[in-house]
């Protein structure tokens, strides 16, 4: 009999609230009755939705993907995006740069119309230059997107961005002080002004991992400055299932700042395109989707964990000395922290799947099927730049891994199956060994059964573990070939191995003995074994790691963590779902504080996303609100809680890297894009 609980009764109501109130919540919400378009903002979520969610154009224009300026030639670190309407202003911002004391590159988007002329920029450490024409929509703010779109800021740590700007409409404004000339003035002076004052910003992100967004003086604001925009904003941003609370509001006006790029690559996740910005020639200086996106990368900086200031920021808290050279070219780069995500195998057939499944069966089967069970949900996924890959080719490994090398990924966990005495998908990690493709890599032995339902449980199995039948010491020595490879994962000289399941196993303080005394005479040398923290239900410890013969415990959410009702009664929820619906911001606050208790051996997991639709499609364990932002948050305070261990230690497990039918990926995505993997690199760097 299937147990009752009170978090299940709650969650089932909920849902059951959600497909009452489904349609009602689509009209007031959306202000459209199903198949009419809105007339309330050129951003609204059901135009949107009804448009692909983004997913048919590119966000900019085709003609960037051959033009001959790109990609750039060795990018530096720094960026200044410049965006120019009115060309006679442009000369004053560029003759400032002059005083940048680190490389950096030029990129101008101009929408004025008339050709500007880059060529007498003399900045001594410029190091590319490059401009591109784009429309007269979206005053600044669409021209920057377009430049995120196209992937263009992709290599930056910080980016300076300006713009040539009049404001003349301040003078009829009594609640503002100053012309727009004086406005612009001021921000040029407190944000560029000489090498000093660079030098001084620079400082501050060097030295405040938190530091998200530096504006000049006096130009931080809040809900005061709501406007019209809020309701726009509103919906801008459910498009990555993030709230808006009124109060909460602090951005940066004037669109003039130092950010850290990654807030303004994330932007990527919204899929915005030409669409979503009114036409330029209606005069508007409140209530669109640019003066929205430009509160919203404030709500976003907050949201990613990291502060919006102004330059009085900077003069509070100087920086040391030299600490703006951590922004040249040649100042060393070490990753806070070793970031190791899981890794499923199952991208390629195997006789098994063939049998259970059908013919030609593998992961992707079930990703591109799935079909989405509220309004707005992300099904089906789709890969971008990787494709639908097949795990037999070494060509995607080596792809895989200059991925994962560019956004400081320490290395893959593989899961691995042996079922006694017999392993399963065991093909792209034995290609790996006997490659040359530089990956580091390491085992969790994922004991549990294969069932139908996809959970590990003992019904429906299509095959289990039988220590009787093999014993459990074997394992050790079926994978010592792999243990051995000298691009194996190793914590002070010791190959890690993970067992998911290890209270499944009889005696494992004597297995985990015999495996130790296995390795040494294999010549692997010392083993790092660890658990996979999961509740008593699923085989988890009943005490601490050493009592099992273990040097730890490793997170991997949404596992011992509180499953928290998401907002099913707001979602349109779908008439046939009977899954559970939960919430991802409620799972990372609960995690966040949990890691301020942490054991020092418990190395903590983060979850990109938990959505499991594509394999059980109605009845789906799913988290609502995973987004970018949200998940650097998780993972800054998970490296902040490592931070005090030696280097070798510092570890932070993600999951995961390609559990596509489980919504927990790293790579790249129709609707995300590099988002993930580059919140994974700000951290690292920050």
């Amino acid at each position: 009999m299937r147990r009752i609980t009170v978090a299940g009764v709650r969650r089932r109501l909920a849902r059951y609230r959600g497909i009452a109130k489904g349609a009602v919540v689509t009209y007031l919400q959306d202000g459209t009755l199903p198949g009419r378009d809105s007339s309330r903002a050129a951003v609204d979520f059901g135009a949107w939705l009804r448009r692909g969610a983004g997913r048919k154009a590119s966000g900019h224009p085709d003609s960037w993907r051959i033009d001959p300026q790109l990609p750039l030639d060795e990018p530096a670190r720094v960026a200044v995006l410049v965006h120019v309407f009115y060309p006679e202003l442009l000369p004053e911002l560029l003759e400032r740069l002059a005083a940048m004391p680190v490389e950096f590159d030029l990129v101008v988007t101009n929408s004025s119309g008339k050709a500007v002329n880059l060529a007498g920029v003399s900045a001594p450490m410029l190091r590319n230059c490059v401009s591109f024409d784009t429309e007269n929509r979206g005053r600044d703010i669409f021209p920057l997107v377009q430049v995120v779109n196209a992937g263009i800021l992709d290599p930056y740590e910080l980016v300076l961005k300006m713009h040539t700007k009049k404001s003349a409409w301040r003078t009829e404004r009594v609640d503002l002080e100053g012309s727009g000339d004086a406005w612009r003035a001021g921000f040029i002076e407190e944000l560029v002004g000489d090498g000093d004052r660079i030098r001084a910003i620079l400082g501050a992100f060097a030295e405040d991992p938190n530091l998200g967004l530096v504006t000049a003086e006096g130009n931080v604001v809040g809900p005061e400055h709501w406007g019209a925009d809020e309701p726009i904003t509103r919906e801008l941003l459910r498009r990555i299932e993030l709230d808006v609370v009124h109060d909460d509001l602090r951005f940066a006006a004037g669109s003039m700042y130092w950010v850290r790029a990654f807030v303004l690559q994330g932007l990527r996740s919204l899929n915005l395109t030409a669409a979503d910005f009114e036409d330029e020639r209606s005069a508007h200086i409140d209530g669109t989707t640019a003066h929205a996106l430009e509160r919203s990368i404030g709500i976003l900086s907050r949201e990613a964990g990291l502060t919006v200031e102004d330059t009085r920021h900077v003069r509070e808290h100087p920086a040391a000395e030299e600490g703006w050279t951590r922004f040249t070219l040649d100042a060393p780069r070490v990753p806070a922290a070793r970031f190791v995500p899981f890794y499923l195998p199952q991208f390629h057939p195997t006789e098994e799947n063939d049998v259970w499944w059908g013919k030609g069966f593998t992961e992707w089967t079930n990703v591109t099927a799935a079909r989405p069970v509220y309004r707005g949900q992300h099904q089906p996924r789709f890969p971008t730049e990787l494709g639908f890959y097949d795990l037999r080719l070494d060509e995607i490994r080596e792809q895989q891994r200059e991925l994962a090398q560019d956004h400081d990924i320490a290395g893959f966990m593989y899961y691995h199956y042996w079922f006694a005495g017999r392993p399963l998908l065991e093909l792209p990690v034995n290609r790996l060994v006997e490659g040359d493709v530089e990956q580091p890599f390491c085992l969790m032995w994922a004991n549990e059964n294969w069932t139908r339902r996809w959970d590990g449980r003992s019904s429906d199995v299509l095959i289990g573990q039988d220590y009787d039948k093999v014993p459990a010491e074997q394992f050790i020595d079926d994978v010592a070939h792999l243990l051995k490879d000298r691009r194996y994962l190793r914590v002070n000289g010791k190959a890690v191995l993970a067992i998911y399941r290890p209270g499944q196993i009889p005696d494992f303080p004597a297995v985990a003995a015999t495996w130790r005394a296995h390795a040494r005479e294999a010549g692997i040398g010392e083993l790092f074994l660890l658990s996979v923290s999961v509740a008593e239900e699923f085989d988890g410890l009943t005490s601490g790691a050493a009592d099992y013969g273990l040097d730890g415990s490793l997170g991997f959410p949404p596992h011992n963590l509180s499953w928290v009702a998401g907002p099913a009664e707001h979602l349109s929820l779908d008439p046939a779902f009977r899954g559970n619906l939960m919430s991802y911001g409620a799972l990372v606050t609960e995690a966040i504080k949990k890691l301020r208790t942490m054991p020092d051996d418990y190395y903590p997991g983060v979850m990109v996303n938990f959505d499991n639709t594509a394999r059980r499609q109605w009845r789906p364990d799913l988290w609502y609100g995973s987004n970018p932002y949200t998940f650097r948050r998780w993972l800054a305070e998970s490296v902040h809680a490592v931070a005090h261990r030696p280097a070798d230690e510092r570890i932070v497990f993600i999951n995961a890297w390609n559990e596509w039918a489980e919504g927990a990926i790293l790579e790249p995505t129709d609707r995300f894009g590099r988002t993930y993997l580059q919140a994974v690199r700000d951290v690292g760097r920050s």
